[in-house]
């Protein structure tokens, strides 16, 4: 599968936000967006004056996009699947997004970033319902239990992460038990349970693809 293996600060830059694609570092002061905030490329000041309708609705769906570690496909296809479920579109997306294997295993804080659990459900250090799964774009269902692994529970980077869980604790729509590295997705959040993306305004990825 297609990923991006570019500088990811590069992307941070490039919508003048921070993404949070390097987990802890992002949160300190060595984030590079702190002192370099102009976007990448040639003559970036140019590119930095009054954008139209559209630069502002693209820039919103590739910040989207990038937070979650999508490529185009990935998350057009998500898209389109969130126009035959019932509800809000712009809704239905997100909690799409939150759904995925991946980001579900970053959430609980098995992984320090969203880079990370995808790397950890690719090396097949990840069970649902007790059934390793190894593709990070599963859709993760209410009730389902997702656990590391094998010799995964012995990994300091998990254990690291997991101390998060003692600071923060887990979204409302998740529990953890860190002594034994299990998680259970509870319920489908609400789109104001999702406080933490961004500020996004998903209205404008819609008005993109309806186009």
């Amino acid at each position: 599968m297609a990923r991006y293996i570019g500088p990811v600060c590069r992307l941070c830059r490039a919508e003048n936000r921070k993404l949070f694609l390097k987990g802890d570092r992002c949160k300190s002061d060595k984030c590079p967006i702190n002192k370099k905030r102009l976007p990448p490329g040639k003559a970036p000041k140019t590119r930095m004056g009054k954008k139209s309708e559209y630069a502002v609705q693209l820039r919103e769906k590739q910040a989207l996009k990038r937070n979650y570690g999508l490529m185009e496909r990935q998350f057009h296809n998500l898209f389109d699947e969130s126009l035959r479920l019932p509800g809000k579109t712009g809704d239905n997306l997100i909690i799409l997004l939150e759904r995925r294997l991946d980001n579900v295993v970053y959430r609980l804080h098995f992984a320090s970033s969203r880079a990370q659990a995808r790397q950890l459900v690719n090396h097949g250090h990840i069970a649902i319902n007790g059934k390793r799964v190894d593709i990070a774009s599963s859709l993760v269902k209410p009730g389902d239990v997702i656990s590391v692994i094998g010799q995964a529970k012995k990994m300091d980077s998990i254990r690291h992460a997991l101390e998060e869980v003692q600071k923060s604790g887990v979204m409302p729509w998740l529990e953890v038990n860190a002594d034994e590295m299990t998680g259970r997705y509870v319920i489908n959040p609400q789109r104001q349970d999702v406080t933490d993306t961004l500020d996004i305004k998903e209205q404008l990825v819609v008005e993109l693809y309806s186009k």
